[in-house]
């Protein structure tokens, strides 16, 4: 029953196993991240389009460089073309790029040949294209969206949004300029069965040799116990995971997580690959019966395998999207494993162990490789910490994973923090009032910011910079940002463009500011019984209100004007925070969060409907807050009603929820068939005669008025309304509904940026 994923599989395979994706792009430089079989010097040339597009034009500059060695069969590269004679792209106008490999004996492939394939690009060239965000801020269209597993429920929303390129193609303003994908690309913990079947399978060819994984190893002193990948097999890693490795995502009994861990470095590896490209899946998988005995197990089986199938079904308009579109990433928890860093017992659990330590470095390493290295392309030029994290994982590789200095090298760059000698335990560094783990100056910084004519993004790291309370206990809620990290995330890059005057500014914080007031409860409830691993409690903003208020203090500050960027979730929704100081002056945040795009659950459906608005509507909700010392404090129903005076607050906000509009369908939803695999039509055709009984997958009862729990992605675009009026922004976020036919259809959020001024006088 083994994946055969050897020298003949991949010698029927194209060249390219992945990609192309396009990647950092500013008006002088163009980068595309490409994975291939086979080592090669990568070619990127950079054309202007005429016609809409339509034909390619002048040739204006191209960019090479060699792929790095990271297995047998897995090479890759992130390829930047720069100009040389002062010229820079503009808006408004659509350029195409290509590809041209060379392998190491002199053969040459054009993109075409190496993809052996024709669908990557949306016009009759076949090359690949993409635009510039506009000047106009009323033009801009950003795609957001976070936390697509394999075999997750429903339909991947990612496809939607090739549809929506492929709609405006041809036209600059109107096509989506940039997207966002805001944590949780992969997942390495809640792994299915037979995703791990062939992740590890595949993991172990691409590297060409084995990991010899420290499984029965508890301190580095002990007599070590080497195990592979395929000696711990699918549904067999419960144990290993969470007891040798330390990993929380199976406790409270939650084994089913973490029985199929993502653990070596090659499943991380090829997790990628699967993730984004169809090259590597096999053709057919066993059934559940074939692999195991036990009723319940083969029927999990073979239900993931369905869900596993529909994904795959529509990864080759992932791709094609991926290649057309600017692509910028930051991670959350399930990129690595499930909490992780969530706080500081997390980090002394895990990453005291050296199996816990393995894994979180193979996380990182395959995220700097398959993600960092295109956010930021500048870290991994020559003599940069980018480019000798590279040289080190070709030197493990090299080595089979027998390099020390390579490994240790690797842990450094990737941020791996020392262990202390004489407990073995993470060591910590004190900042302000907090704890922070250590790193080492030539570590990867993974926040950047993103800037044009009419915006600035600043990307948040809120994993690796987090603050523990030194105070209290190990399981205390951390600050997301330590002091340190507000002034370097946050801070300085508002001050840099403080003179500019951008027209919007956009923070993208993985995790959530403002949530669902019972999902706080939850937290709250959690917390008093130290049971914080359950439901990720202290990844929440608003658990930590100190953090809560620095951040917000800095922010207002330096803008009146905010929109956050968010997922983590598995649910879509809008709120917006009006905040006013005592000396009058008002800001606002909106936050737009973009939740799942593979992910939805049974909860998720629920709230989605009629029912959420009928049994538990959020309310208005407010606090209050202070600058000597940092923090703020909600109010309560009674609180907000007492006649009597507050104590003395600096500063106060409050915050709304902004309804959904009525679902709307769109033009891209005339033909969908490419995204419904046959078998799926089938079985919609079968049972068409029920589909009046179903209530519950009515239009009207589908109808929610606060959240989008299907499977979605969001496009994010402004309006103003007239000369003398700032912008309101919208959110349209776009699902698969479940009545009858299936279609691609949307719900619009949409609210002035500006303070609710009614809400304000009425506090």
């Amino acid at each position: 029953m083994n994946y055969q994923a050897g020298g003949e599989f991949f010698q029927e395979l194209p060249l390219i196993l992945a990609g192309p994706i396009l990647k950092k792009i500013e008006p002088d430089s163009v980068t595309v991240w490409v994975a291939l079989k086979q080592s090669c010097q990568a070619k990127l040339k950079v054309y202007e389009t005429t016609n809409h597009g339509e034909t390619l034009g002048d040739f204006l500059w191209e960019g090479q460089r060699s792929t790095v060695a990271l297995g047998k069969y897995l090479h890759v590269v992130a390829v930047t073309a720069r100009s040389q004679v002062g010229y820079r792209l503009s808006s408004d106008r659509i350029y195409a790029y290509d590809l041209q490999f060379t392998a190491t004996d002199g053969t040459v492939q054009t993109l075409q040949q190496a993809l052996n394939s024709n669908c990557i690009s949306y016009f009759e060239h076949q090359q690949p294209t993409f635009v510039l965000p506009p000047n106009r801020l009323q033009d801009l269209q950003i795609i957001h969206a976070s936390c697509r597993k394999p075999h997750g429920q429903g339909f991947d929303a990612l496809p939607i949004l090739d549809c929506l390129i492929e709609a405006a193609a041809n036209q600059p303003r109107r096509r989506p300029h940039q997207l966002f994908l805001t944590g949780d690309q992969i997942y390495g913990d809640d792994v299915a069965h037979p995703s791990l079947w062939v992740a590890s399978n595949l993991g172990d060819a691409l590297l060409g040799w084995e990991e010899q994984l420290p499984v029965g190893q508890k301190k580095p002193v002990d007599n070590v116990v080497y195990c592979t990948p395929k000696q711990l097999p699918p549904g067999q890693r419960a144990g290993v995971a969470t007891i040798q490795a330390g990993l929380t995502a199976g406790l409270h009994n939650k084994q089913d997580k973490v029985a199929s861990h993502l653990l070596s470095l090659g499943e991380y590896y090829a997790s990628y690959l699967l993730t984004w490209s169809p090259v590597c899946w096999p053709t057919s998988f066993p059934r559940g019966h074939q692999v195991t005995s036990d009723r319940q197990a083969s029927q999990n089986w073979d239900r993931s395998v369905r869900n596993l199938r529909q994904f795959i079904h529509t990864l080759w308009k992932v791709r094609r999207a991926l290649a057309n579109i600017p692509v910028y990433t930051i991670f959350d928890d399930h990129d690595v494993s499930d909490d992780w860093n969530l706080n500081q017992a997390w980090c002394l659990r895990v990453l005291g162990r050296p199996l816990g330590r393995r894994i979180v470095q193979n996380a990182m390493l395959a995220y700097a490789v398959y993600q960092a290295w295109g956010n930021t392309p500048e870290q991994f030029t020559a003599n940069q910490p980018g480019e000798k994290l590279l040289a080190a994982a070709q030197a493990w590789s090299t080595s089979q994973g027998t390099d020390t200095a390579a490994y240790e090298a690797i842990a450094r760059y990737v941020g791996i923090p020392p262990s202390d000698p004489r407990t073995d335990l993470p060591t910590f560094a004190q900042n302000e009032e907090v704890l922070i783990l250590a790193r080492y100056p030539q570590t990867l910084t993974w926040h950047y910011t993103v800037r044009s004519d009419c915006h600035e993004v600043i990307v948040l790291d809120t994993r690796t910079w987090r603050g523990y309370p030194a105070d209290q206990k190990p399981i205390a809620p951390p600050m997301l940002l330590c002091p340190q990290a507000l002034q370097q995330q946050i801070l300085l890059p508002l001050q840099q463009t403080a003179q500019t005057n951008i027209p919007a500014t956009f923070v993208i914080a993985p995790t959530n500011l403002f949530g669902l007031q019972v999902i706080d409860w939850i937290h709250h409830w959690h917390l008093r019984r130290d049971k914080v691993f359950s439901t990720d409690v202290g990844d929440a903003w608003n658990i930590n209100t100190e953090a809560l208020a620095k951040f917000l203090s800095i922010l207002f500050e330096q803008r009146q004007q905010i929109i956050v960027l968010s997922g983590d979730i598995h649910y879509s929704y809008v709120t917006r925070l009006s905040h006013a100081r005592n000396d009058q002056s008002q800001s606002v945040l909106v936050q737009l969060t973009s939740s799942a795009l593979k992910n939805e659950e049974t909860l998720t459906r629920i709230i989605h409907t009629r029912l959420k608005d009928f049994l538990l509507p959020e309310k208005v909700r407010r606090w209050i807050g202070w600058n000597h010392p940092t923090n703020m404090q909600e109010l309560s129903a009674k609180q907000q009603d007492s006649d009597r005076p507050l104590v003395n607050p600096d500063w106060y906000c409050l915050l709304e929820w902004i309804p959904r509009h009525s679902t709307q369908t769109n033009s891209i939803a005339n033909d969908i068939s490419s995204l419904i695999p046959p078998w799926k039509r089938a079985e919609n055709a079968k049972w068409q005669w029920l589909q009046p009984l179903m209530f519950w997958k009515s239009r009207w009862f589908q109808q929610g008025r606060e959240v989008v729990g299907m499977n979605n992605l969001a496009l994010v675009q402004f309006e103003r309304i007239d000369e003398n009026s700032s912008c309101q922004v919208i959110q349209d976020v776009y699902w698969l509904s479940c009545w009858y036919p299936t279609q691609i259809v949307y719900s619009r959020f949409e609210t002035q940026l500006t303070p609710n001024q009614s809400l304000l006088n009425d506090k």
